[in-house]
């Protein structure tokens, strides 16, 4: 199999941590790639050039993060990060949604920065400010258990690790002492630290 990725991508972090957790990351080789560039290989697998993108096992391309991580969750080893069914995956899934929530505002502040000055809108930045700190805020409310891993569990650390990356000047510890633990717990994992942000 083949993983399209950039190393800062947060989606494609939570990939590569699925991978290493269910005993994969032998199968996969991890392709880094330029998006903005269009990349021929992405391109020809994803038409919107977008990371992560995982070739499997059949040749079939997968895009999007969660669709890739439920693959590779369902093929690996061990217990399931997402459950088949019923109430518990009900929960996984928006402690999930939420963290996915809080990176995707986080990638439009980071793509709106990067704007010329003058093309910059104020109110979308404060906007998707505002909308960030109210997902970290339901996602410290839900009160994620480091010991129990699972694909909610893995999105909220990625996603706090990744803000306090990219967004340095945001202070999303204070307050959210539930995450300043998960980060904790969390980072020390070889999965984690081994595709740390950087």
């Amino acid at each position: 199999m083949k993983l399209y990725i950039t190393v800062p991508s947060p989606f494609a972090r939570k990939c590569r941590i699925v991978a290493r957790e269910k005993g994969l990351i032998d199968r996969i080789e991890e392709i880094v790639v330029d998006p903005y560039a269009n990349a021929p290989e992405l391109l020809a697998s994803n038409p919107v050039v977008q990371v992560p993108t995982l070739i499997a096992a059949d040749g079939l391309p997968l895009n999007d993060s969660p669709v890739i991580c439920e693959y590779l969750d369902a093929l690996g080893e061990g217990p399931r990060l997402l459950p088949a069914d019923g109430p518990e995956r009900l929960r996984v899934r928006r402690l999930e949604t939420l963290g996915n929530q809080a990176l995707e505002m986080g990638v439009k502040l980071v793509l709106e920065k990067r704007r010329p000055e003058g093309e910059q809108s104020p109110s979308w930045i404060a906007r998707w400010t505002a909308n960030m700190a109210r997902a970290l805020d339901a996602l410290e409310a839900a009160d994620p258990d480091p010991s129990r891993l699972d694909m909610g569990v893995i999105t909220a650390g990625v996603a706090v690790t990744w803000i306090g990356f990219r967004h340095p000047d945001f202070d999303w510890k204070t307050g959210r002492p539930a995450l300043a633990t998960l980060q904790d717990a969390l980072e020390k994992r070889p999965s984690f630290a081994e595709t740390r942000p950087g």
